[in-house]
């Protein structure tokens, strides 16, 4: 591992020790071999003046669940140091009682709450402190003789602290370790298990530290750790498996996951390992990683109703053998599994969440193959683990991302979404949670949207192959496929019966209608499987009040809504919804045109502005106002009902 330090930028920081902290932990952050997505924790220790103009010691302590990666001055915690230097002295209190006190001692009362290890970061007297969980190290400790090994590496140059639950007791057991030793003659401190602190009265020499250790370990790994052969090829999914895999890990979890997929050669040949049930069943890379990923991953080969129902059972007895009175069992759902020959599958109910889950199973796919060439692999013990599992402040933190959007976790596909009313839903489904695959034929959808949770696919929705390879790429991409919006379709102009050319009957049918049907064909093994599924078919106010010039799209839009009707008939027994909304009037849509708009228009003796307003309510009527109901038949409002035809016109006299 390289130092990243720039004299030059800290240059422009110095003066300001906080700012200087912020720098240095960005750099350990950024590295994600020492820590992961909130992982970690680091402190400066500085002078102030308090409100009576008092010069006090104040601790800026990293705040609870702040990723340094990308952490500023707001998210560490100043907390009064005579405070915390006080409460280790104190005998039996409570990991809550310990927050409260910490709490009280803030100089900034809108501070968010300090790291657990505050109190840790206090008793180490020196102004600059580092704390990461270090793959190479970590993967050391977890090996058999991992201490000796420790010892080997770095001699007398650290202290070893054994394993000991974060907080309070780490800070008890870490005191009574430094007391009465010179800590300046030493690189740091490994905790096993664990991580590493290291120390200084300068950021640059206490982050530099922090990076010799580290290399001194990783050279250890290359020089006695023999890498397992990594396996030539890359494991081939089962798409509609994996779909099933999905479903059954939501039914567990209690809502909608994304389901990411990793069939890269090292997660492939991980897979591969004819001992992967007892080597992955003994723990996680560090006891930090539990309450993301629980203690140990799923294993599947062929039967995800079956494999994932025994998960659930062995965690609720794993919860039985470990719990205490008045604990409540988490939901007994894996974060993430063993594909066998194929690689592993991480999950979360966010775009987000899942991808954390991804990065760390990667790490710890790593880890073990590592450890597994040194000697053997070996976590925690299981009531280690449990303890952090459900501890009440490890907890807390996932508690504070609040509540999901109403379609978090969901899988939608849109079609037509580059533009109109496709893109309006595309956006509207993204912005209430879902991850959305967003076909279109122009090429410009790709880099349309801004959000990593759309994926933008060139698609011509009347070609069949192009169509099943963007749903398979959705599959591939999240997991399965909960909501279907089809709304790709063309107008096709104002041309009488009497003077249709074939080319405009044809276009219109196989745009507006055959490309639904093959939609809808090909989506269907996947909504199967899908999570409360629903299909929203853009109609058009056509079906129910046709006008002259317009046969074709007329027609087109007729049978697509008898599509939608037999649809519901056919689908229902699986839980799949299938509605109809009928828009009309919407005029911010690539098929209204000008030349469209002044042709219709003209058609009904009216002006563009009258024909515009042409409605009961005499309003415009937007893509956002169909979206809004597009949404809303794909979400619980429209829970319990099926072949439905709204239409959102602002009122039209004919149909009523």
């Amino acid at each position: 591992m390289q130092s990243k330090w720039s004299d030059t930028e800290a240059k422009k920081r110095a003066g300001d020790p906080v700012q200087l902290r912020v720098y240095s932990s960005q750099l350990l952050g950024k590295e994600p071999d020492l820590v992961l997505h909130g992982g970690g924790n680091t402190s400066v220790k500085v002078k102030e003046k308090n409100v009576f103009n008092e010069p006090e010691d104040v601790l800026y302590m990293k705040g609870s669940g702040y990723d340094l990666a990308v952490i500023e001055a707001s998210g560490f915690a100043p907390v009064k140091l005579d405070v915390l230097k006080r409460m280790i002295r104190l005998k039996g209190i409570s990991d809550q009682q310990m927050v409260q006190i910490q709490r009280t001692a803030l100089t900034n009362p809108s501070a968010p709450d300090p790291s657990i290890e505050t109190v840790v970061h206090a008793i180490i007297p020196f102004t600059y402190v580092d704390h990461t969980h270090a793959d190479a190290v970590v993967t050391i400790t977890n090996t058999e003789n991992g201490e000796k090994k420790i010892k080997e590496i770095y001699g007398n140059k650290v202290i070893i602290i054994p394993y000991v639950k974060p907080g309070f007791p780490l800070a008890e057991k870490m005191y009574e370790l430094i007391k009465g030793k010179d800590l300046e003659q030493l690189d740091g401190m490994i905790l096993l298990n664990h991580g590493v602190f290291t120390f200084d009265h300068e950021a640059k020499r206490s982050y530099e530290k922090m990076i010799s250790i580290v290399t001194k370990a990783e050279k250890y790994l290359e020089k006695n750790a023999k890498p397992l052969p990594v396996q030539k090829g890359e494991g081939k999914e089962n798409l509609p498996e994996l779909a099933k895999i999905r479903k059954q890990v939501s039914l567990r979890f209690k809502k909608p996951v994304i389901a990411l997929s990793d069939n890269s050669p090292t997660a492939y040949s991980f897979s591969k390992n004819k001992n992967i049930e007892k080597i992955t069943g003994r723990g996680p890379l560090t006891p930090d990683h539990i309450i993301r990923t629980k203690r140990t991953p799923a294993i599947l080969d062929g039967d995800p109703d079956g494999e994932i129902a025994e998960y659930e059972k062995n965690y609720l007895k794993y919860f039985k053998r470990n719990s205490t009175p008045g604990l409540i069992c988490l939901d007994p759902a894996p974060r993430w599994a063993v594909w066998k020959n194929f690689g592993t599958i991480s999950f979360g109910s966010t775009l987000k969440d899942a991808s954390i889950v991804s990065d760390i199973a990667q790490q710890t796919v790593k880890a073990i193959t590592t450890a597994e060439a040194l000697g053997g692999w070996k976590a925690l013990p299981e009531k280690d683990l449990f303890e952090i599992e459900y501890w009440e402040l490890e907890q807390a933190k996932l508690k504070k991302k609040g509540a999901n959007p109403a379609f978090a976790g969901k899988i939608a596909l849109v079609t037509g979404a580059g533009s109109g009313i496709g893109k309006a839903c595309t956006e509207m489904l993204a912005d209430s949670g879902a991850v959305v695959a967003a076909l279109d034929i122009d090429p410009s959808v790709k880099g349309l949207f801004s959000k990593k949770e759309i994926l933008e696919i060139v698609c011509d929705a009347t070609d069949k192959k192009q169509l099943q390879h963007a749903i398979q790429e959705t599959v591939r991409k999240f997991g399965g496929l909960d909501i279907v919006v089809s709304n790709a379709g063309i107008f096709t102009g104002n041309e009488n019966i009497e003077d249709m050319s074939d080319e405009t009957w044809n276009k219109s049918l196989n745009v507006n209608l055959t490309s639904h049907m093959q939609l809808l064909k090909n989506c269907m093994p996947f909504l199967k499987e899908g999570v409360e599924p629903a299909i929203v078919i853009i109609g058009s106010k056509n079906v129910p009040a046709p006008g002259p010039g317009a046969g074709a799209y007329s027609a087109a839009k007729a049978g697509l809504t008898q599509l939608a009707r037999v649809a519901a008939l056919e689908l229902g027994q699986y839980g799949i919804r299938v509605n109809v909304v009928h828009p009309n009037a919407v005029y911010d849509t690539g098929i209204w045109t000008d030349k469209v708009l002044k042709d219709r228009a003209r058609h009904y003796n009216m002006t563009v502005e009258e024909y515009k307003t042409n409605n009961v309510l005499k309003t415009n009527i937007t893509s956002k106002d169909v979206a809004r109901m597009v949404c809303a038949m794909a979400g619980t409002t429209f829970g319990k009902t099926t072949g439905a035809q709204v239409p959102v016109d602002g009122g039209n006299d004919r149909i009523i």
